[in-house]
């Protein structure tokens, strides 16, 4: 460990970590928003791709494309600095949400699409006996169904995101990685505060990887059943 913070007194070490907490914290606060924006949308948008309407199929997959083909960290520069050039001011933390929670709908459409498609014909049929109405049948038996399957892969994702949150420096948001480079520009100690930084990330992510085995795990034995 003391090579690990070579240059670093414990003191010093302590303070840094008091101060990437609020980092940290602020990092799961835009994956908290990201996901509470993304997943909803991304929801809609798998509709939408397989709706009639060709206007509402093709809108969904021009927003689906957009926000697969263009990196993260292209969409949150275009949203930072893109809004504000045509006289739409948006602040860090908003950009951050904006960005990731487009990012998370494009992603999680293509996931929760294949969860629709994942629901066995019989469902569909049995909906359609029971003379629901097609909103109903989503509602009550495709959704619900197409999301159980998604449910892993989405939860997968969201480790993503949260990893994702890193990229928010570049936009001056006072996130983790942010403030490790701001202790690292005052104290040319770069080193051990990114590397303290990826602990934190790391006590976040391997246990929450650890749930995602876990939930994949009881979604398979209850798809066998």
């Amino acid at each position: 460990m003391s090579a690990l913070f070579a240059g670093a007194s414990w003191s010093d070490v302590a303070d840094w970590v008091g101060e990437l907490w609020l980092g940290f914290i602020i990092s799961l606060r835009v994956t908290f928003f990201s996901l509470l924006f993304g997943l909803p949308f991304g929801l809609a948008l798998a509709l939408g791709v397989q709706a009639k309407l060709k206007a509402v199929r093709w809108a969904s997959l021009a927003i689906v494309e957009v926000g697969r083909g263009a990196p993260a960290l292209v969409l949150l520069q275009f949203i930072y600095f893109g809004l504000p050039s045509i006289k739409l001011p948006i602040t860090s933390f908003m950009s951050a949400v904006v960005a990731l929670g487009w990012c998370t709908g494009a992603y999680t459409s293509e996931i929760i699409r294949g969860g629709l498609e994942a629901v066995p014909l019989g469902q569909r049929e049995a909906a359609n006996a029971l003379n629901l109405s097609p909103i109903d049948a989503l509602r009550y038996v495709l959704v619900p169904q197409a999301l159980l399957v998604a449910t892993p892969a989405l939860l997968g994702f969201s480790i993503l995101i949260f990893q994702g949150t890193s990229l928010c420096f570049t936009i001056a948001l006072q996130e983790i990685i942010s403030r490790a480079y701001d202790i690292g520009n005052t104290t040319f100690l770069y080193f051990p505060a990114l590397a303290i930084a990826g602990l934190f990330y790391a006590a976040c992510c391997i246990p929450a990887s650890l749930v995602v085995s876990y939930v994949e795990q009881r979604v398979g034995r209850h798809s066998l059943r």
